[in-house]
């Protein structure tokens, strides 16, 4: 076999392999949305089964063999990419053995079911027996990832390749002291008083609908339903989107849809012709958050269109309690304690996240045994921001990341808040009237261009690469630190 027979062949198998893990989150999507309580430890069963065909398809023997002749092949920058990740993918897949996988795939879909009934029982000990289950599959995942090297660093890598915890500590440790200092300050103010009343779910979910078509969303190409913890799946022709509604606080819809439609929009960007291909995704977690959080805060967030959506919510809702757009605004960025990360503002959102992360780095590293998370996460709680949590649903069992299984993911939230900031100050200096054009509900000047910089381009480059292409500079904390101090110190007159 030549050397382009053999890149034609190895490319062959990757897209029946990308299909397969297609159907594979297909099957996630419809627990999350629609599947019958009584069918979990069946669909347990059916995601363990396709498991093992997808560790047995990338472990293929082949794999080895197909790159080991490809590397004489003249071809495209795409197609290195694609064998780049492949190569990554089979080096790392073949060090877990296929039982394990299976394994996990099989025990983190049953705990789905569980978590979601011990937190609607607020009854932690029901759920750490399931919990201690998965972190040690995981640490075991990780030892035979890591090979000698860090655990933690191994799980990390599944979410943001080529980053490190050490890194992170560093990131963290530059933002901790200046977001900790401004919130001191912003929380000794006054808060403006929130909406008043009860908003209808259906027309929560019809508004809802206008703002992901308005923000690019393509519904001929995804969907929106309910879900206990609103996520996005998917990639190419099918991305779909969940969120969920509460009467007394519609934002938690709004902007969980808006924030879920940043990372659908970038599955829908891709470049069409990476479709099932290793570069039809995105390249990372920290990027792929760089995009839902560009959307719900830096755009969806901001003064301009605060005020577009002011008016519509008016029109769809009428009076909610809230005179002027100047208000709404100061509502819409409220900060004020709080326990739920999804609806924490923008200063404090990080700070939930730091929580998370070193909270998962104790459980992998074993310092932190599960039957003792509930009391470990309420200790840190009261330490970082100085009350008590009441009960485990506003607490240790709020996420469901735990219960499938993600360590690792966590970090990447505010990694992605981080590379927003870069892109939101390239993107202003591009586009110096974009407040114009949010003003009006006119998004695509910023989405055109975050998907033109960022999201058409897949898994084409590394991560940092991306960030550093599109800014035109490497990616650090200090814009991101320096848009929060700036608008939270508007905002709260300091």
């Amino acid at each position: 076999m030549t050397a382009s027979e053999s890149l034609s062949a190895l490319l062959d198998h990757q897209r029946e392999t990308e299909a397969l893990a297609a159907i594979a989150g297909r099957l996630e999507w419809d627990q999350e949305t629609m599947m019958p309580p009584g069918a979990a430890e069946q669909r347990g069963e059916e995601s363990a089964a396709i498991s093992h065909v997808l560790h047995a398809r990338r472990t293929d023997s082949r794999i080895g063999d197909w790159l080991a002749a490809a590397e004489g092949a003249e071809m495209t920058d795409a197609q290195a990419a694609m064998l780049r990740h492949i190569r990554r993918d089979f080096d790392r897949t073949r060090k877990v053995p296929a039982t394990l996988a299976a394994e996990i795939a099989r025990v983190t879909s049953v705990a789905q079911g569980r978590w979601a009934a011990a937190r609607a029982a607020d009854d932690f000990p029901a759920f750490a027996p399931v919990l201690a289950r998965i972190v040690a599959l995981r640490q075991e995942e990780g030892q035979a990832l890591a090979d000698g090297g860090d655990v933690y660093d191994a799980l990390l890598d599944d979410y943001e390749p080529e980053m490190t915890a050490t890194r992170l500590d560093a990131i963290f440790g530059e933002m901790r002291p200046r977001l900790t200092t401004l919130r001191e300050r912003v929380l000794d103010r006054p808060e403006p008083a929130g909406l008043t009343g009860a908003f209808d779910e259906d027309r929560q979910l019809a508004f809802t609908r206008t703002l992901a078509q308005t923000f690019g969303y393509d519904l001929t190409r995804g969907r929106l339903d309910k879900s206990v913890h609103p996520f996005s799946s998917g990639s190419g022709a099918d991305v779909r989107i969940t969120t969920r509604v509460n009467p007394l606080d519609p934002f938690n819809c709004f902007f969980s849809t808006i924030h879920e439609v940043g990372h659908a929009c970038y599955e829908q960007g891709i470049d069409p012709a990476y479709a099932l291909t290793p570069l039809g995704h995105g390249v990372s977690m920290g990027v792929h958050e760089s995009q839902s959080r560009i959307y719900e805060n830096q755009l969806g967030r901001s003064r301009a269109f605060a005020g577009w959506m002011f008016d519509r919510m008016r029109d769809s809702f009428g009076d909610i309690g809230i005179d002027d757009a100047d208000t709404f605004y100061a509502v819409v960025n409220r900060v004020q304690r709080d326990f739920i990360r999804t609806e924490s503002d923008e200063l404090q959102y990080n700070l939930h996240i730091m929580l998370r992360f070193d909270l998962e780095r104790a459980l992998i590293s074993g310092d932190l045994a599960a039957a003792d998370l509930e009391g470990a996460w309420n200790e840190r709680f009261r330490a970082d921001f100085g009350y008590d949590v009441p009960r485990p649903s506003l607490g240790c069992l709020q996420d469901v990341h735990w219960s499938v299984g993600l360590f690792g993911y966590f970090p990447t939230y505010s990694l992605g808040n981080v590379y927003a900031g870069c892109l939101h100050k390239a993107l202003r200096r591009d586009i110096p009237d974009l407040d114009d054009h949010l003003a009006r509900g006119e998004t695509a000047p910023a989405t055109s261009w975050l998907r033109d910089r960022v999201q058409r381009h897949g898994g084409l480059y590394r991560p940092a690469e991306v960030i550093e292409r599109a800014c035109g500079e490497a990616p650090t904390a200090g814009p991101l630190l320096d848009y929060i101090e700036a608008k939270f110190g508007a905002l709260y007159d300091l």
